[in-house]
């Protein structure tokens, strides 16, 4: 019987074909799982109806000094109001050491002559009266919720009763001498 030896290539020291389907199997698993994360990922994003909510442009120059309008703005009311100088200055005289919620009328508004601030009450998230003319406006001529007596001024500070901090100032700024976005 002949003795019949094998003899194997020794392997180059490289890479082998081993090492290549590794490296391509690989790389189509990492492919086709970050295709199949993507849309899960991408369903996280705000919906179209939710991004239009986002933004909201309007003009203030219809407002006639003194009046004050609301603005629905991203789902929830929002004061608007055209201050006359006599409420600036009422609203810049006030001791805001004396303040429950101690914030000056010049850090609140962009604008002086305009206050815009959220119009639900910070006590229970009721909406204070003193949009309309015929509204009452509590002691300090701003706004009065009637439902616990809270009484804001005019620059939305909390003056009296439960609620705990002043009228919220949403963010916003002004694109031109009238027209504002937030």
């Amino acid at each position: 019987m002949a003795n019949t030896a094998h003899v194997h290539a020794a392997a180059p020291a490289g890479e082998t074909r081993r090492d290549f389907l590794l490296y391509a199997t690989t790389g189509v698993a990492a492919v086709g799982g970050a295709m199949m994360v993507w849309p899960l990922i991408h369903s996280m994003n705000p919906a179209a109806d939710t991004l239009s909510l986002s933004t909201t442009e309007f003009s203030v120059a219809g407002i006639p000094e003194g009046s004050r309008i609301i603005v629905v703005w991203r789902g929830s009311p929002v004061f608007v109001a055209h201050r006359t100088a006599a409420e600036i200055e009422a609203a810049r005289k006030v001791n805001v050491s004396e303040l429950r919620d101690q914030e000056k009328d010049e850090v609140r508004v962009q604008k002086p002559e305009y206050l815009i601030v959220s119009g639900v009450c910070t006590h229970l998230g009721c909406i204070p009266l003193g949009v309309k003319a015929t509204d009452p406006k509590g002691d300090f001529g701003g706004w009065f919720c009637p439902c616990h007596g809270s009484q804001y001024d005019t620059s939305g500070r909390i003056r009296l009763g439960p609620a705990p901090k002043n009228l919220a100032v949403p963010p916003y700024k002004f694109t031109g001498d009238t027209v504002l976005i937030g």
